[in-house]
């Protein structure tokens, strides 16, 4: 049995003639924070479990951070629903779908109860607050000053310097690279006059951002129990199970409230240290010590930064090189932490909630797929088997619609159920995503155990894809819709039919599809190939690609959102794209598109394309654009609004961007950037 140990360490050697000093290029883009950000909040983690801190290295001040970044704690295990679920049965609405009347869950008429049920639940929990005490009180955040705060990347240790009412504290934090547990250690001579502690708190489950809710006391149920150094702590929110188990290095008293409990250390003389471990189970296991978790993250974080692939930019002549290298390294960090557990991650991985802490499915190639490119597909695989767990109920999915196969669905949790939206359930960009990730892996380990690991997932996924398209005995082509919503979500599913991406992407995916069957010894169905072979030309008017066949207009209605065309070539080999027609397209996006409306991926997609076809600067361009949705905060984040601080998709797709830039394209300006890269791969 593959243990999370395991996944963590089976990274790819680094190469043999390494050049790049991987330490210097990692350090030198430490995070490091002088002031109260609410912006800037940093985050330890190991892909499973996640804690995010203000700057006293743990969760103390968290009322700064909650319009922004809210400070929580989050796993993969850790949901929660509300109980009274409103009775009925969805009703489906109905769409006509080449004569046949096929349900989507898109309508809320006469059911918004339901519906609003059904996409808010589950949803991800913030598991509890750890914060510092003094003189057994909340800290006011005006008593903390000097304040000077670094995230050594290259350990995975934080360090938070301030003084507390004038008094030098200092506190180092780390996660453990398998278990959901930080470790702390906090030295100040307030330790040893007795006046520091730790503050901890636990909430309700929430929709909201801050998946926590402190209204609600007695809607849930916390239990104390403390043992010299150890404190167990049992949480009952409804049907959600969990505790936290803590260990001090010195017996503690306790000063109990309401979900609230304040641990006073026994003087002793030296820093304080204490773990604490958030699990869904019970475990009277003794837990490691601080000292040992700090090795442990020592140890994960210089084996992770020195395998896989790296890439510099020192000595380049465009100013912007530098940011593009902080952006790179403060990505893997972040994708490292919040996009490679076991669960597909939300937009906002493991920091916050985002659309109640479910994952997008369209999403999770933007999250994961440069993982592979980076030399660390284990890290990719960890999810994989999530899509086999929920292939019952993906073939269900597609049953009920009257399609073989599997149709995966959009917004999900855990379970893998369809979330109802009016736009969700329509689009159908995420379906050849899984035949993509099992060749990914495939080309990381070219042998029959990858090929037979994933084959139910490629056959069911293009079942169900060959199945869809409907072969129009008019034209003779297979088309793809009504009704359908592409990748720019701004177009009406009964008015929309053969998106260019998803048409390119039908056809690659279900080429992959045949060439897998064939390598497993297999004969593909016959449909598949005919299907490939015949679907709809890619639509154009004026010299350019559109979003789909029916556009009432070229850009200057819906010139925003994604540029969904672009993606038909770049990420993809682009079969059946005219190159000239495409850099057309290119060209006239760049000039006309309303790159307000856009998102963080959009970047580094259209940068990719540009990238294609051999167009360096623009490639470039694309990727450094200055505009609101591509800025990145202090922390690496990716910003997006004033309501969406976070978005890793926007920071996974900079990864596969510069990975396929340097090593499939060679797409850097020679005469302005100086490039070098080891262990990455196209």
């Amino acid at each position: 049995m593959i243990t999370r140990r395991d996944l963590l360490y089976t990274l790819a050697a680094a190469p043999k003639t390494a050049t790049i000093d991987r330490r210097s290029l990692i350090t030198r883009h430490n995070p490091v924070i002088t002031t109260i950000d609410p912006k800037a909040p940093l985050s330890v983690g190991n892909g499973e479990f996640c804690f995010t801190a203000d700057i006293t290295g743990l969760q103390t001040i968290p009322k700064p951070y909650a319009q922004t970044i809210p400070l929580c704690t989050q796993s993969q295990w850790g949901w929660h629903s509300f109980p009274g679920r409103p009775a009925g049965e969805f009703q489906y609405e109905l769409f006509n779908t080449h004569g046949r009347q096929v349900g989507y869950a898109t309508s809320s008429k006469d059911q918004e109860p339901l519906f609003n049920y059904l996409r808010e639940n589950p949803h991800r929990l913030h598991l509890g607050r750890i914060g510092l005490a003094l003189d057994l009180e909340e800290i006011d955040p005006a008593a903390i000053t000097d304040i000077n705060q670094t995230l050594d990347l290259f350990t995975g240790i934080l360090t938070s310097q301030f003084r507390l009412q004038g008094v030098p504290v200092k506190v180092r934090t780390a996660c453990d690279p398998v278990l959901d547990l930080i470790a702390v250690e906090i030295d100040s001579a307030l330790n040893q006059t007795g006046r520091l502690g730790i503050y901890l708190a636990f909430p309700y489950g929430s929709n909201q951002v801050s998946a926590a809710d402190w209204t609600k006391p007695t809607a849930h149920r916390t239990v104390f129990d403390l043992n010299k150094t150890r404190l167990e702590v049992e949480r009952l929110l409804d049907q959600t199970l969990y505790w936290l188990l803590l260990e001090s290095d010195r017996p503690t008293a306790l000063v109990e409230y309401p979900h609230v409990a304040i641990l006073n250390p026994l003087v002793k003389p030296g820093p304080l240290t204490f773990v604490a471990r958030f699990t869904p189970k019970h475990d009277p296991a003794k837990l490691p010590t601080a000292a040992q978790v700090f090795q442990n993250s020592v140890r994960h974080w210089a084996r992770f930064w020195t395998t896989g692939g790296a890439i510099e930019f020192a000595g380049s002549k465009d100013p912007r090189a530098r940011e593009l290298e902080r952006r790179v390294v403060l990505s893997q960090y972040l994708t490292a932490i919040q996009c490679a557990g076991t669960l597909p991650p939300q937009e906002t991985g493991l920091t916050c909630n985002s659309w109640y802490g479910k994952f997008h499915l369209e999403m999770h190639w933007w999250h994961a797929a440069h993982f592979p490119l980076w030399g660390r597909t284990p890290l990719l695989e960890k999810s994989l088997p999530w899509y086999t767990k929920i292939l019952p109920a993906a073939r269900e999915f597609a049953a009920r619609q009257g399609y073989p196969g599997a149709r995966w669905p959009k917004m999900v949790g855990p379970e893998g159920l369809d979330s109802p939206s009016n736009i969700g359930p329509l689009l159908l960009w995420q379906q050849p995503h899984p035949i993509l990730y099992a060749e990914l892996c495939r080309q990381s380990h070219p042998n029959r155990e990858t090929l037979r690991l994933y084959r139910d997932i490629v056959f069911e996924t293009a079942e169900f894809m060959a199945a869809f398209a409907y072969l129009d005995p008019r034209r003779g082509h297979y088309v793809l819709g009504p009704p359908v919503i592409p990748a720019q979500e701004n177009h009406p599913p009964r008015e929309t039919w053969n998106p260019t991406y998803e048409l390119v992407y039908w056809a690659h995916a279900l080429k992959l599809a045949q060439q897998w069957l064939t390598a497993l010894g297999e004969k593909p169905p016959a449909l598949w190939e005919k299907v490939r072979a015949n679907l709809a030309p890619l639509p154009t008017r004026d010299g350019v690609y559109l979003a789909h066949e029916n556009c009432p207009q070229t850009f200057t209605e819906r010139n925003r959102d994604h540029p969904s065309m672009l993606m038909a070539l770049g990420w993809l080999p682009g079969e059946g794209v005219d190159r000239e027609t495409m850099r057309r397209t290119l060209k006239k996006v760049m000039a006309e598109w309303k790159w307000a409306d856009t998102w963080g991926w959009d970047y580094p997609m259209v940068a990719m394309t540009a990238a294609a076809l051999g167009e360096p600067q623009i490639a470039v361009d694309a990727l450094m654009k200055e505009t609101p949705k591509n800025v990145y905060l202090p922390n690496g984040h990716n910003y997006q609004r004033p309501s969406l601080h976070l978005y890793l998709p926007g920071n996974g797709g900079l990864l596969a961007a510069v990975a396929l830039m340097a090593v499939k394209w060679d797409a850097f300006p020679k005469d302005t950037w100086t490039v070098r890269h080891e262990g990455l791969r196209a």
